[in-house]
């Protein structure tokens, strides 16, 4: 017989806020935040997700709605889902849980997405010192590829795939992950040596009660109150999978999650249609509600078998991904490189973030000369399936990282030429992405060489 179409596992009513929902969302990693949902191995189970605001950020003219977003409440995860063999005995701590992606998409009606980059007194970005300013482009999705209004003359194919994946933590490695953070946010800048980007932004996001949601405990409640103040954010990737980013991780891919409480409790969100190696802009894939259609597998052990812990306890191990067979083929790409030399000419000492912040900036100036806003491209480095490398690490002094462009995603030449740079008439009409202005008073980094 042929297969049945998968069990939609975790429902979602785009009419209804995070916490309306009929299994409710939650937005902080923690092992007592108790399943909402129940899958065997081997069985084929839908997930559907809001995007990672919940629906804040709109189809529209203006980008207050980034300005203004509320990143207490991110990221919103479907789940958790209780994850049991064939004789319903659950995953063990100390399992490993594969997790395979058969199918994915963006939720029917709703084939839209945006990109984004956070007012620098609210979140800010990779470049948030060149581009301390709200903006935001909207994308419309036809089949596979995506186009925006806010961006014209470019159109490519979205690689998509979930942020956000991972499994619950145990109390053991939620303190772990409290203790080395709050550590970090305290003595961070007086005991590390942070590229100077990094000065102005967070270092962490520690446990925070306003804007928690925690599925189906309900809020104000003792247990509530203690969770909530326990809970870790979802911002960073951490040994239990989370928000890694990893735009491969599409059709066909699969994830091997290590297991620290019982049933597992996979969870996941943050849904992208197509997003470039950083995400760099922060806000900066294609963000969107969507689908996951997945089975799981359970390999008993499978921590100690396969995984070597790095760091002083069982704990400090990472997920192995597998990548799928599906994704976009290119096969021209304009690369730009940085080295860990940073804007005012300093020096650093094999520093792959300087170097990929090099790159980056590299290629926004050098894009921006075919009728472009360097605002732009900024987004559209963030979210187009752009190759990011650290292409080396052991030539002291300079760390040299790469940024690979696909040439066909535009519909013009940029490549250099020896005649002059050409604009397309297209362009020169071109809308520019939505904007908001910068308030604050951090001072907005230049390069000297643009004045030369």
């Amino acid at each position: 017989m042929a297969p049945t179409t998968p069990r939609v596992a975790v429902p979602i009513d785009l009419k209804k806020k995070p916490n309306e929902q009929k299994l409710t969302l939650h937005n902080r990693w923690h092992p007592e935040i108790p399943p909402v949902a129940e899958v065997k191995v081997g069985e084929l189970f839908r997930v559907e997700m809001v995007d990672f605001t919940g629906g804040a950020i709109k189809d529209n003219d203006s980008a207050i709605d980034v300005k203004t977003s509320d990143l207490s409440t991110v990221h919103y995860l479907s789940g958790p889902i209780k994850v049991v063999d064939e004789q319903g005995i659950p995953a063990k701590p100390g399992d490993l849980l594969a997790v395979e992606i058969c199918n994915l998409g963006p939720l029917p009606g709703d084939e839209w997405g945006y990109t984004a980059t956070f007012d620098r007194e609210n979140g800010g970005g990779f470049l948030t010192d060149h581009f301390p300013c709200a903006t935001k482009a909207i994308w419309y999705f036809e089949g596979i590829y995506a186009y925006s209004p806010h961006i014209p003359g470019v159109r490519f194919p979205g690689l998509t795939h979930p942020g956000i994946i991972g499994t619950a933590p145990s109390m053991e490695l939620l303190k772990i992950w409290n203790e080395r953070e709050r550590e970090l946010e305290e003595t961070g800048l007086q005991s590390h040596k942070l590229c100077e980007v990094l000065h102005t932004r967070p270092l962490a996001k520690l446990p925070l009660t306003k804007g928690c949601l925690l599925g189906q405990i309900q809020e104000g409640t003792p247990e509530w109150k203690k969770i909530a103040m326990e809970a870790a954010r979802t911002i960073p990737g951490r040994e239990n999978g989370g928000n890694c980013d990893i735009k491969n991780l599409s059709r066909g891919s699969k994830i091997y999650l290590p297991v620290f409480v019982d049933g597992a409790n996979l969870s996941t969100g943050d849904m992208h249609f197509s997003q470039g190696d950083g995400e760099v802009t922060f806000c900066g894939a294609i963000e969107m509600s969507g689908f996951l259609d997945l089975k799981c597998d359970i390999i008993r052990g499978g921590m100690k078998e396969y995984f070597t812990p790095m760091g002083p306890t069982p704990l400090h191990v990472n997920p192995i991904f597998e990548i799928g067979p599906v994704e976009p083929r290119f096969s021209e790409w304009l690369v730009f490189e940085g080295i860990s030399v940073d804007e005012s000419g300093r020096q650093h000492y094999l520093d792959a973030t300087v170097a990929y912040k090099r790159a980056v900036l590299n290629a926004i100036d050098y894009l921006s000369k075919f009728g472009y806003s360097k605002e732009q491209v900024y987004l559209l480095l963030s979210c187009c399936p752009c190759e990011g490398r650290i292409s080396g690490i052991v030539d002291s002094p300079n760390a040299v990282a790469t940024l690979a462009v696909p040439t066909a995603i535009f519909d013009q030449d940029i490549r250099p030429k020896s005649s002059k740079v050409p604009v397309g008439p297209r362009l020169v009409r071109k809308p520019d992405v939505l904007k908001c202005s910068y308030e604050g008073n951090l001072p907005t980094t230049e390069n000297p060489g643009a004045r030369i």
